[in-house]
């Protein structure tokens, strides 16, 4: 055990948050860099080392928290990073970007605040990358096979790499210009610099790993091309069908998805743009979604110089403790805050668009909205509470319905879609196609990116029994596994 007395004399401490009136005027990341070092080791000296630690059941990667907790109290960095690669692939990604259902199943959380494991996590990964402490791992010998995985997201980046080292060459296929799916153009550069991704796709290519962009699936490669140059194909294309708004008025110009709209702003932190072709500045912004991409968008609209940004959601408004019918160790749905909600915007809750109204030259101009209130099964408008707001541009952030279809990758492997719109696949994450895989989104539907990473691991060690008849890959969940969320 870290400090047997931490819990009860450490006051829960976060990292520090760079001044809303400066971040607001760049793109850079958030948080005051380093700001964490003085007060990691004390955080992480809050770990009680459960005899039955929870934390690993929120978590699918399995990451062996009170472990690197331990080491990282003790200032192990080597150990403590050795622990955390152990079970995942990029925990500089989960470390920034999970919502972090381990600390919802932190023992301690019954009755205290949870253990800060996110900012642990970070900070170990941090200083191993500015000690030289991580590096490629080489497979000593090739096994003489080759797997395509289509998509560059977390789930293919995971199953690569792991591919990788077990000897396979690997080849990742993205549509994109830049390897990262929605690391790189769905997560604004505020949340995550884009050199964490960088700096990774090095590493991999190092090892071996392949990567081929511009490349989109289905069009200008088959799927039965890969399956003919290719020994095994992985799928972890993501689970891009947006969900839309079929409402009167839905054609005006200025609406748009929210994944046409934030790749643009990212596009602008790599140089292609000097201004993004869809921008908030000077408009008044209605974002529709009130989860973690609305947020995106939000502080995207913000950082653009928005006269006002409004955030709808139609379910009401989360409680601020968690809820009685989700308790401990579940990951609870309670008011959240984050870095954008703090930098400005409104939400409103409890509404649903009931249609647009536009100007002369078809753009949108005004957004309609009703309360509504959940009974006998569906929300249903609240008589008399009809009213519009100024809308010059509309970002859609509602989730997504299942994998892309439009490319004829699906048609093409000839795999099977499930009720949902996802790939099909049995307890090994094989499709009914003989050496066609499938991880991630695109087979588990829209999800967190530790689930991500995990499916991606886990498929590698079925890829690799598949192509060599054994594994001494981790395999950390199966494909029923579900999360620890009503």
């Amino acid at each position: 055990m870290a400090d047997p007395k931490g819990f009860l004399t450490t006051p829960k401490q976060l990292a520090e948050r760079r001044p809303v009136d400066v971040r607001l005027r760049d793109w850079n990341e958030v948080y005051v860099e380093r700001s964490l070092l003085p007060i990691i080791t004390k955080q992480a000296g809050r770990c009680m080392d459960c005899g039955i630690p929870f934390c690993h059941n929120g978590c699918p990667l399995g990451n062996l928290i009170p472990e690197w907790n331990d080491l990282s109290y003790r200032e192990d960095w080597t150990g403590a990073i050795e622990r955390l690669h152990a079970t995942n692939n990029f925990p500089e990604f989960t470390g920034r970007l999970c919502p972090a259902p381990c600390e919802s199943a932190c023992v301690l959380g019954i009755n205290q605040d949870a253990v800060t494991i996110k900012n642990v996590e970070v900070t170990i990964i941090d200083k191993a990358w500015d000690n030289g402490g991580v590096t490629p791992q080489v497979p000593e010998r090739l096994s003489g096979k080759t797997v395509a995985v289509v998509g560059s997201g977390p789930a293919g980046l995971a199953v690569a790499q792991q591919l990788t080292r077990a000897g396979h060459t690997v080849v990742v296929y993205e549509r994109a210009d830049r390897i990262g799916g929605l690391l790189r153009y769905g997560i604004p550069e505020f949340k995550m610099e884009k050199r964490h991704i960088n700096r990774r796709i090095e590493q991999m290519r190092a090892e071996g790993t392949r990567f081929r962009t511009g490349v989109s699936v289905g069009e200008d490669i088959t799927g039965q091309q890969l399956r003919e140059r290719f020994d095994a194909v992985v799928v972890a294309a993501g689970a891009t069908t947006a969900r839309d708004l079929p409402v009167p008025g839905r054609e005006l110009k200025g609406i748009h998805q929210a994944m046409e709209y934030l790749p643009l702003a990212n596009k602008v932190q790599e140089g292609d743009f000097v201004e993004p072709p869809i921008s908030a500045k000077g408009k008044h912004v209605i974002v529709i979604g009130g989860g973690d991409t609305g947020a995106d968008c939000l502080g995207t609209a913000l950082r653009q110089g928005a006269a006002s940004v409004t955030q709808l959601e139609i379910m009401p408004r989360p409680s601020d403790d968690r809820p009685t019918g989700q308790p401990w160790p579940t990951m609870p749905m309670v008011y959240k805050v984050t870095s954008a909600h703090e930098e400005g915007g409104d939400r409103v809750y409890s509404v649903n668009t009931t249609h647009f109204t536009g100007d002369e030259d078809g753009n949108v101009a005004e957004l309609h909205l009703v309360e509504v209130e959940f009974k006998d099964g569906r929300f249903q408008p609240i008589e008399g509470t009809e009213r519009a707001i100024p809308a010059q541009l509309v970002t859609l952030a509602m989730g997504f319905t299942g994998t892309d279809t439009a490319n004829g990758l699906v048609e093409q492997l000839g795999v099977e879609l499930d009720a949902r719109g996802n790939i099909n696949r049995d307890g090994v994450f094989a499709t009914n196609v003989p050496g066609v895989y499938v991880c991630g989104d695109a087979g588990r539907g829209q999800s967190l990116i530790v689930w991500a990473i995990a499916e991606g691991r886990s498929a590698a060690a079925a890829v690799d029994t598949y192509l060599g008849g054994k594994t001494a890959l981790p395999a950390p969940i199966r494909p029923t596994d579900r999360p620890l969320v009503v």
